[in-house]
């Protein structure tokens, strides 16, 4: 049997849900998705750092952000190392899962159809990160 992957920040799901509680577990934890268009940062402009909503660590700058018109906040690159990436073969597509590289929650996935020169679009829910404003 294959051990799980550890990561700096780890605690039981029961801690988690208790700290994130029930929506922001289902997606940083479940690996659950928002509604398009419905979360906070979809369209959100204000200066900052996204910080992952579960250990806070940095993981875009807004400078990065852009308005992809996929409902969801999109970034074209990621703070290098905050990241990981993983193969995900669910629902009969191939996408790249991206996870908190520091507590392995997950944050969305990432396209290579961006409209800037990094060609990436890391499409994320709302709720799985926290602007931390300039």
């Amino acid at each position: 049997m294959k051990k799980a992957k550890t990561y700096p920040v780890e605690k039981t799901e029961a801690e988690w849900l208790q700290e994130l509680g029930p929506e922001r577990y289902r997606i940083l934890r479940e690996k659950g998705t928002e509604r398009p268009f419905t979360g906070t940062y979809n369209l959100t402009v204000d200066k900052g750092t996204y910080l992952c909503g579960a250990c806070h660590i940095p993981l875009f700058v807004s400078s990065s952000k852009f308005d992809s018109g996929c409902g969801w906040p999109s970034f074209d690159e990621a703070i290098e190392g905050a990241v990981e990436y993983i193969r995900d073969t669910s629902h009969g597509m191939i996408r790249t899962e991206i996870l908190c590289a520091n507590c392995g929650s997950h944050l969305g996935h990432v396209f290579n159809d961006g409209p800037t020169e990094t060609g990436q679009r890391y499409c994320v829910n709302s709720l799985s990160v926290d602007l931390q404003k300039e």
